[in-house]
């Protein structure tokens, strides 16, 4: 149906004949002269009719067309300097293939401004704004850079289940599921799983997976669906082991995006900073430490809140960690230091004003976790299925979660994580 998307035609074409499917992006009659603007997902390409030189049937074609109907054009290239990227079409053919209705839910064209929630229940229609479909090219670009990351580094991606008879993490917003006759639940987290494969063998994973999380928020900053980027490495010394995968593989997205999308991140009024590594760490209480004389006073055991955060990238201008939090703050995995059990191996990874990662260092001795489970008020004979994976030889290991959503709100300078998502999932949006 076409021989070139839009972005494939340029001048050195010139006199050649192509063929171009897409959109009508716009339409402007001149009388004699006739625009039409087709745009796919390349972009968009001026096609242009005159009287006496375009066939009359294509130029009775355009007269028809409505905005958003999508259409076939064959026509030869014309170089033509003052036109969007320097080229035209010269139309011998104009063939509609699907009329669209008017008026339009919501325009394209970006003239007329939609709040979210149109935009959202008009899901469809908004994906073909260019700075919309920019979105979604550089969310699938972070994904093909995370896997790129971790293959050529030996890493061996696993699929664990989305159905799961216990909470992941200890906490009880989960959301229940009919499983025949027993209930069951979504997975809020990998957790679980990815820590008991350590134990065959497979000691380097990652993970890409959908999580639920029945949390009622009704903020910019969160979705009860995400999309999750999990590791986990075995035989590793303390945090560090896992913390040098997570600052490179955001290095590696990060110059991917800046080497494969310009295109998209300059629709976008996106930069990227590709940071030089080591990244910054910083302990938990030094963090209290320097927002106090900030003027911000955070009381010890209490998490960093987002304007903590947003205070913390102004002074540090770079992605930085969190580290040696304390023990009772966190998942009742995480590994209580040695030396001061008050602390534990779990860090953070915060990105221009935005926690986009936590992970730890996990407890692998079985007692242990016995006994962090049961300080934090959990019951083991609730986790059974995950404690036998520990009493048969379980290595030192450790992992971390990275959400995909808030690595592009971060890079989109989005204020809405919505917008990451094709059709999002919160505590009032469950269609379309």
């Amino acid at each position: 149906m076409r021989t070139h998307y839009s972005g494939d035609v340029s001048p050195e074409l010139d006199g050649e004949t192509v063929t171009l499917a897409g959109w009508v992006h716009e339409v402007r009659d001149l009388g004699k002269l006739k625009f039409l603007v087709l745009r796919d997902r390349a972009g968009m390409i001026q096609v242009t009719a005159k009287e006496g030189v375009t066939d009359a049937k294509a130029i009775s074609a355009v007269d028809s067309l409505s905005r958003e109907s999508v259409l076939q054009v064959t026509g030869l290239v014309k170089s033509a300097p003052k036109a969007p990227g320097g080229v035209e079409i010269n139309p011998t053919s104009i063939s509609l293939i699907a009329s669209a209705q008017s008026p339009l839910p919501l325009d394209v064209t970006g003239k007329v401004d939609s709040d979210l929630d149109t935009r959202l229940n008009n899901r469809f229609m908004d994906v073909r704004k260019p700075q919309v479909q920019a979105i979604f090219k550089l969310r699938s670009k972070v994904l093909e850079a995370y896997r790129e990351f971790f293959l050529g580094r030996g890493f061996i991606e696993i699929n664990p289940p989305s159905i799961i008879a216990a909470a992941s993490e200890g906490g009880t917003n989960l959301f229940p599921i009919t499983y025949f006759e027993r209930e069951a639940f979504l997975c809020q987290s990998p957790q679980l799983y990815k820590q008991m494969i350590m134990s065959t063998g497979l000691d380097r994973v990652f993970i890409t997976q959908p999580v639920f999380r029945a949390e009622p928020h009704n903020t910019p900053r969160h979705l009860n669906e995400i999309f999750m980027l999990d590791v986990e490495k075995a035989f590793i010394e303390d945090e560090e082991g896992v913390m040098e995968e997570l600052e490179g593989v955001l290095q590696y997205i990060l110059k991917k995006l800046a080497d494969d999308t310009p295109g998209e991140l300059e629709l976008l009024g996106a930069e990227v900073d590709v940071p030089k590594l080591p990244l910054k760490r910083i302990d938990y209480d030094d963090a209290l430490d320097l927002l106090a004389e900030n003027n911000l006073k955070i009381e010890w055991g209490e998490d960093i809140p987002p304007e903590g955060e947003r205070k913390l990238h102004e002074l540090f201008n770079a992605p930085y960690f969190i580290k040696r939090w304390p023990t009772q703050m966190r998942a009742f995995y995480s590994r209580p230091l040695d030396d001061e059990p008050r602390y534990c191996s779990a860090f953070d990874l915060d990105f221009m004003g935005l926690e986009l990662s936590s992970g730890a260092q996990r407890i692998h001795d079985h007692d242990q976790l016995v006994e962090a489970l049961e300080s934090k008020g959990l019951n083991p004979e609730n986790f059974e299925f995950y404690l036998k994976a520990f009493r048969y030889g379980m290595p030192p290991h450790g992992g971390w979660g990275l959400g995909v959503e808030r690595i592009l709100t971060s890079i989109c300078k989005l204020t809405n994580v919505r917008e990451t998502v094709l059709w999002p999932r919160d505590r009032h949006r469950i269609e379309p």
